[in-house]
């Protein structure tokens, strides 16, 4: 075997290895990308239990009176809001 061949089949035996390691990391990269989309489903349906969570320790606490002035204040604001929010939803309905 002539020196060119020798590197031609040296050179195909590398580019079948690179072929080979890119489908690896292709296979690697999809499920990589799958774990992380699951991930972030998890971790926005823990912060949407957290809220839900801070919502009604908000609600119990206001009802045992416990509030000092500023937490009523933000309270009242939080309400305010949702009732806005709930408005407008009515109003897009009615439309």
């Amino acid at each position: 075997m002539s020196d060119l061949e020798q590197q031609l089949k040296q050179v195909h035996e590398k580019l079948l290895l690179l072929v080979k390691q890119y489908h690896a990391l292709q296979k690697e990269n999809s499920k990589l990308k799958d774990e992380l989309n699951e991930t972030k489903l998890r971790n926005n349906t823990h912060t949407e239990e957290l809220d839900r969570l801070h919502q009604r320790a908000q609600i119990l606490q206001s009802s045992k009176n416990e509030m000092n002035e500023a937490e009523k204040k933000a309270f009242e604001k939080r309400l305010n809001n949702y009732v806005k929010e709930i408005d407008r939803c009515i109003a897009l309905l009615n439309e």
